[in-house]
């Protein structure tokens, strides 16, 4: 949360009707598997490490952007909900404040799924009425073994326009923090982060479309 903003204007934003957040679907789990291919354990471990938060959500800001990137303003709250998490999948919606009215933007999902190549990284993006947005489900695989608590994937398509290796990276420490951001040449230039160690009271409004499972079928990058 930015440090400006006190939790109680957090919560009265959050004061409308609700679905009652899921059971809280993990535990903490260690760094690495004990056996078995290196490269599925940290894998298995990662996804262990993110559902370790089901059913919970967490305050956020940006850490650093772009010069001309205006996605985000750097004052607005940003909330991570682990709202989805299989033993294959997990599902965590990202909400960003709009502060010129104080509503919420609801339309991002980021989707993490165990793959014959590793892990994949999508993002979901719906429309208001939960309809598919035409730039939706763009993403990448997994580089290399990652950790249990770093994964980067890679975008061919992004990469391929840069000249230079393009991605996201997901870190996920349980308990401390969850960075999300966009990677340049091996190193983020874009970054969010959460702080993990004190859940939000109450319940989160689902996702736009949250009812709709997505086509996966990609959009543009």
């Amino acid at each position: 949360m930015h440090p400006t903003r006190p939790m109680n204007r957090l919560l009265l934003l959050l004061t409308i009707p609700f679905f009652v957040l899921a059971e809280r679907c993990g535990t903490d789990q260690p760094e690495t598997a004990a056996s078995g291919d290196p490269d599925r354990d940290a894998q298995s471990a990662f996804l262990a490490n993110l559902s370790a938060h089901c059913g919970e959500a967490f305050p956020g800001r940006l850490i650093f952007e772009p010069e001309g990137d205006d996605m985000l303003t750097g004052t607005e709250l940003l909330l991570v909900h682990f709202r989805d998490c299989e033993e294959d999948e997990v599902r965590i919606p990202f909400h960003v404040e709009v502060e010129a009215d104080d509503s919420w933007d609801r339309s991002r999902t980021w989707v993490v799924t165990r793959v014959p190549e590793g892990l994949e990284l999508r993002h979901d993006h719906r429309e208001p009425d939960g309809s598919e947005s035409t730039r939706t489900w763009y993403g990448g695989f997994s580089v290399g073994e990652g950790t249990a608590n770093r994964q980067d994937f890679a975008s061919p398509e992004r990469t391929e326009a840069a000249g230079v290796p393009v991605g996201w990276r997901i870190e996920i420490e349980p308990g401390v923090h969850y960075r999300y951001g966009t990677t340049l040449d091996g190193e983020f230039d874009w970054m969010i982060e959460f702080d993990l160690s004190e859940p939000l009271d109450g319940a989160i409004p689902p996702v736009w479309g949250a009812d709709t499972p997505p086509s996966r079928i990609p959009g543009p990058p």
